[in-house]
């Protein structure tokens, strides 16, 4: 199986995409590639241009300006003042599966996945292949509402993979189901396209979903990319306040930054990076610690907790700081603290800081 550890080049590739409805620019500027056999998200709030992005690789969509590249074959180039040079979408090598599934209710299963398959002869043999890569052998005779919704999803997804397509663009595709199923049903997805080495594309707005999925998921802004990383750089890391407040929990403080170190509520805490002045202190809930007064050192800062939530795998506290922030901390289940309670707040490790904001 062919993977972006590999180093066998790119299955997708964006450079300077952008297009306009009149005056309004939505999707502005945008680089964005994806190596053969790689996951990414692009996560970002509704309204940013993340199904435009993908409507434009699909080529449901004309370009405005910037080129898009599908394997080693440019599928569209614009450039302002000339003609974009386009190919159509059904020789983009590239699958999509959407978010309400796009099922044709009246064709039976294997007929849906062989819709979009050249007519021939193995185009039924080919169509129970892709049902069989998604699980779904023996279910070809059946109608989509003789299926869950789960099942759906697979089917939807059999028919993407059925062209053997470069990329798949997933938009959206697990908002219909219910939450109980939803996680079980995205790592199957994900799992099928890691079986099959093929390039996927997911658009989401929901953060746990692209973090815990993706191999790199691309936050996007306004019609840019704003980073690209790995979920756990993009967590840890983040390029920027926005970035760290729309990903995840972040909290912030304010401090004072200079030679690697920063002085705040906390105390003087080690520093990611050289930043220096007036900042903010970016906390996660789980990166902060809480212990009982006089058990060990006086780092840190008192706190009185104000709110506990219990979940059986951990628990959420909310503790005011005798300087009057409040913050979240996610704590273990074990941890027998109680609304009222006066505790010491510490911190693991470094913290990122951003210039203050005024």
């Amino acid at each position: 199986m062919t993977t972006a550890k590999d180093g066998a080049g790119s299955a997708l590739r964006c450079i300077g995409l952008e297009k306009r409805y009149g005056s309004l620019s939505v999707v502005a500027g945008l680089d964005l590639h994806a190596e053969r056999g790689e996951f990414v998200a692009l996560l970002g709030p509704s309204g940013c241009g993340k199904t435009t992005t993908l409507r434009l690789i699909a080529g449901f969509e004309q370009l405005d300006a910037g080129v898009i590249t599908v394997g080693e074959r440019p599928v569209a180039e614009a450039c302002p003042g000339r003609p974009a040079r386009e190919l159509p979408p059904e020789r983009r090598r590239v699958g999509l599966v959407f978010q309400d599934y796009a099922l044709f209710p009246h064709l039976s299963v294997r007929r849906n996945v062989a819709f979009g398959l050249p007519r021939g002869g193995d185009r039924e043999r080919r169509a129970d292949k892709a049902l069989a890569m998604v699980g779904l052998d023996g279910l070809g005779d059946r109608m989509p509402a003789q299926l869950s919704g789960g099942q759906q999803q697979r089917v939807a997804l059999a028919r993407a993979l059925a062209p053997r397509p470069d990329v798949v663009l997933l938009d959206e595709p697990f908002s219909n189901l219910d939450v109980e199923l939803r996680a079980a049903v995205r790592a199957e997805v994900r799992q099928i396209l890691a079986d099959a080495g093929t390039t996927g594309v997911l658009v989401t707005h929901d953060q746990e979903e692209a973090l815990s999925l993706a191999d790199r998921v691309a936050v996007m802004w306004d019609g840019r990319i704003v980073q690209a990383a790995a979920p756990e750089e993009l967590y840890h890391r983040p390029a920027s306040r926005e970035v760290a407040a729309f990903v995840g929990d972040a909290q912030f403080l304010p401090g004072e930054a200079a030679a690697g170190r920063v002085a705040c509520a906390l105390g003087d805490l080690p520093v990611i990076g050289s930043q220096g002045g007036a900042v903010d202190v970016v906390l996660r809930p789980e990166s902060l610690r809480l212990r009982p007064i006089g058990t060990e050192s006086d780092a840190g800062a008192r706190g009185k907790v104000l709110s506990r939530q219990f979940y059986g795998h951990d628990q959420s506290l909310v503790v005011q700081l005798e300087s009057g922030s409040r913050l979240r901390v996610r704590a273990g289940p074990l941890m027998g603290v109680r609304p009222g309670d006066v505790v010491q707040v510490t911190v693991r490790g470094a913290v990122q800081v951003f210039p203050r904001e005024v």
